[in-house]
């Protein structure tokens, strides 16, 4: 098992999950956070941490597309160990539906 980042994620990226990662496992999108399945140890201290309760175990029902999605960008995205300002219209997106088709993107963070 491992834990994943959904849709709760983007446009939010508040990073808070980052800083509590034991393995730094997260990989980091231009808007939006996801998890290696490969390097998480499914200790569950980010899940907790994250305002838009974006991160679920992978165990979870109807995750299929995400577990794709993070396992696809965290070898592509660059590593991110260390938490950064989240994006100031970031509370404005919280709870909104549909981002995956409306605000998703391929492009890469910045990184550490």
């Amino acid at each position: 098992m491992t834990y994943v980042v959904t849709e709760a994620c983007i446009k939010c990226k508040y990073m808070d999950c980052v800083e509590v990662c034991p393995v730094d496992c997260f990989y980091e999108g231009e808007n939006m956070l996801v998890i290696s399945p490969n390097e998480c140890i499914d200790c569950g201290v980010c899940e907790p941490e994250c305002p838009a309760e974006a991160i679920l175990p992978d165990t979870e029902d109807g995750l299929e597309k995400w577990i794709e999605l993070n396992s696809k960008y965290a070898e592509t995205w660059p590593n991110i160990t260390i938490k950064r300002e989240s994006p100031a219209d970031a509370d404005e997106f919280q709870g909104v539906e549909g981002k995956l088709d409306k605000f998703f993107s391929e492009a890469p963070g910045q990184g550490d």
